[in-house]
C-alpha cells in the first residue's frame, strides 16, 4: 500500500511511496542530496495531510471545494514526487 511522506529541510518535498527508504531515494534522486539528517526529517503522514499540504503547496485557493477530487487524485497517484519546493522547478 501506498503512504505519503514528507520532508522540510533542506527543500520541502510530498512523496508518495511504499517505504521510507524509498521515499528518501526518491527525494536523493529529484530533489536534493542528503546533508545526513534526510533520515531523521522524513515523516510518514496521512492523506489528510496530504492533501492539505497539496492545496497549500500548491496555492490552490480553490482547493478546499474540491477536496474530494484532490483525495481521489492523490490516491490514484503513481508513486513518486507529489509536490516539491517551489525553487527548485
Amino acid at each position: 500500500m501506498m503512504k505519503f511522506f514528507e520532508v522540510g529541510d533542506p527543500y520541502y518535498a510530498l512523496i508518495k511511496t511504499n517505504t521510507k527508504e524509498d521515499a528518501i531515494k526518491t527525494y536523493i534522486e529529484g530533489v536534493a542530496d542528503d546533508e545526513g539528517n534526510l533520515s531523521k526529517e522524513m515523516q510518514e503522514v496521512s492523506l489528510d495531510h496530504a492533501v492539505k499540504a497539496y492545496i497549500n503547496r500548491t496555492g490552490f485557493e480553490q482547493g478546499y471545494f474540491f477536496k474530494d477530487e484532490i483525495t481521489n487524485n492523490l490516491k490514484g497517484r503513481e508513486k513518486g514526487i507529489v509536490v516539491m519546493d517551489g525553487h527548485l522547478s
